[in-house]
């Protein structure tokens, strides 16, 4: 059993939900299974950072988790840095977590 676990992996993405659509696309091209889609709003208030940087972040955000096998989580966040520019500020956040590490 643990074979199996060691090939799987917990994926989350945490973006704005105008990039739902598109994100859940991509998951699902690389072979995401088991997709949860939580809707969430930013703590970060649009004006102090409008008054720090001058940036406008979107509030409205999507939490995507899902399982991966562990050679497409490369692929997915690879493509989260190139298709999404998750590696800019103000874009998104992904990570993935190992199924064998996770505490129930």
């Amino acid at each position: 059993m643990n074979e199996v676990l060691n090939d799987i992996e917990f994926l989350m993405v945490i973006a704005g939900r105008k990039q739902k659509e598109e994100l859940l696309k991509e998951i699902s091209r690389v072979g995401g299974r088991l997709l949860n889609i939580i809707y969430g709003k930013g703590s970060v208030k649009s004006s102090y950072l409008i008054d720090a940087f001058g940036l406008v972040p979107e509030e409205n955000k999507v939490v995507i988790t899902c399982l991966l096998n562990s050679k497409k989580s490369n692929e997915m966040i690879k493509s989260l840095t190139d298709k999404f520019n998750f590696d800019k500020p103000n874009t998104g956040i992904a990570f993935t977590i190992p199924v064998d590490k996770l505490s129930f």
